[in-house]
């Protein structure tokens, strides 16, 4: 099995709601969404995914929380945007985008800093 994952970066603030700590109030990461793909099989070119497609689908997925306050977003303006929920999301996204036949989405990662990161992925996998 092969695995293809590519890395974007996304500038963004959010609040943690009914959260006690300084993370209640408004802050902003650099956020690295790390998404990875997996198959048995690869094209004629020798690639499972072309990194420029994968990316370019991420990059599009994640377009609307870059330099936004993510708590104004949907659907984050009535979920709370923890790096979990921010991974689940994109994740179900990406899947529901990805036109790649015998590519599977893997996981979703998300990080609020190097030291700090959630990962989704779907039961099973």
């Amino acid at each position: 099995m092969y695995q293809v994952t590519v890395q974007v970066e996304i500038a963004a603030a959010h609040q943690l709601r009914d959260y006690e700590g300084e993370c209640a109030r408004v802050h902003g990461h650099t956020w690295q969404i790390e998404v990875t793909v997996r198959g048995n099989d690869l094209d004629p070119q020798g690639m499972l995914i072309d990194f420029r497609k994968l990316k370019q689908l991420v990059n599009l997925v994640v377009a609307g929380y870059d330099h936004s306050l993510l708590n104004d977003v949907p659907p984050f303006d009535r979920v709370t945007p923890t790096a979990e929920n921010l991974a689940k999301k994109i994740f179900e996204d990406i899947e529901a985008r990805l036109e790649a036949p015998g590519v599977i989405l893997e996981k979703v990662t998300v990080r609020e800093s190097p030291r700090a990161w959630a990962t989704f992925r779907r039961d099973g996998q």
